[in-house]
């Protein structure tokens, strides 16, 4: 839908333009409510250490890239090849090279995933570098991707922060908790 020529709306124009659109619109165009959440909930509550930019998308190929990245078609194509799984080496070797020049700033800093616990395609390649600094919301557990962007989302709207916890030790896993109740109105 961004990639075809006749698209009308301005996202695919720009995407499509030689300035590109930003790495955070598109994808959070592409997964809709979950990526929306997770922009809008790191926009929200990231607390960078001075220095340091403070929320990063974890991306098919290129690894870290902050979400004002211009995206440009060829990009997106590119994208779209490349599985994201832990063995795959396209995926995990520019993630790792972006740990491991970012690990010495982030000495002391604890680091939220908004993404995925129960698979090995974060937690397997970042855990290494930050061990019990790396954090979750606790209240991803059991949850899919589209509960945890509404559970993202309402959080904002709230103005109340989810509690972390490490993933190291923690259940990543479990039953599925009670729907998200309806939002008034």
């Amino acid at each position: 839908m961004l990639q075809r020529p006749e698209a009308g709306h301005d996202l695919a124009r720009r995407l499509q333009g030689p300035e590109g659109a930003p790495l955070g619109d598109v994808f959070a165009f592409v997964s809709s409510l979950y990526f929306r959440g997770k922009l809008a909930y790191a926009r929200a509550f990231a607390r960078p250490p001075a220095g340091n930019a403070g929320i990063h998308v974890i991306t098919p190929c290129d690894g870290l890239q902050p979400p004002e990245l211009a995206l440009r078609v060829a990009d997106l194509e590119r994208y779209g090849g490349i599985p994201v799984d832990a063995e795959e080496p396209r995926y995990s070797g520019p993630l790792l090279r972006a740990f491991e020049s970012l690990a010495p700033t982030w000495a002391d800093t604890e680091v939220v995933l908004l993404g995925s616990v129960a698979s090995p395609k974060y937690v397997d390649l970042i855990t290494p570098f930050l061990g019990e600094r790396l954090l979750f919301p606790a209240d991803f557990v059991g949850r899919g991707d589209m509960s945890r962007g509404g559970l993202m989302l309402r959080s904002v709207e709230e103005g109340r922060e989810l509690r972390y916890v490490p993933v190291l030790g923690a259940a990543l896993h479990g039953a599925r908790p009670a729907r998200l109740p309806p939002k008034k109105r």
